[in-house]
């Protein structure tokens, strides 16, 4: 399932992100909701926050091993993985690879979605970044509650 679920973010991720470039590259952004929401294509040549700018070989270093390690972990314990830890894994590798086919094929991340919420400005991110985010929130949900995997009955 977490495959599959990784598949389908990529698919949305790269659509929407191919979207920003057609609708929105070198235009003015598209107010959703007034003070809220708006669309805005962002070269990204970071990370989250704009950390670490121009670090590209880096990235794609970094982010190749951890999908590499998360693969191999998810399918060596393919049935011994819950369902809450499978989707936390699946949203993890669609969004990671999701960035990372931005970072070989074009050198940075296209980021298009910026929310202001007043108190505080959030960088724009993309569709990839909500998964991440999402992935990690989850991840840590199921380590703290140490459900990431089925039980098997031995004591």
């Amino acid at each position: 399932m977490g495959f599959l679920l990784g598949i389908l973010i990529i698919i949305a991720d790269q659509a929407t992100k191919y979207l920003s470039v057609v609708y929105l590259m070198d235009k003015r952004p598209v107010v959703l909701i007034e003070n809220l929401l708006e669309l805005h294509f962002v070269r990204n040549y970071g990370a989250a926050f704009g950390i670490l700018q121009n670090q590209r070989v880096f990235f794609i270093t970094i982010t190749s091993l951890v999908l590499i390690g998360m693969s191999i972990y998810m399918i060596r314990n393919r049935n011994k993985l819950t369902e809450i830890a499978n989707l936390a894994m699946g949203f993890l590798l669609g969004g990671a690879l999701g960035n990372l086919i931005d970072r070989i094929r074009l050198g940075y991340v296209v980021d298009f979605i910026k929310v202001d919420l007043r108190i505080y400005d959030f960088p724009v991110f993309n569709i990839a970044d909500i998964f991440i985010v999402l992935g990690t929130g989850l991840l840590i949900f199921v380590i703290l509650l140490d459900k990431y995997e089925k039980s098997t009955g031995d004591v």
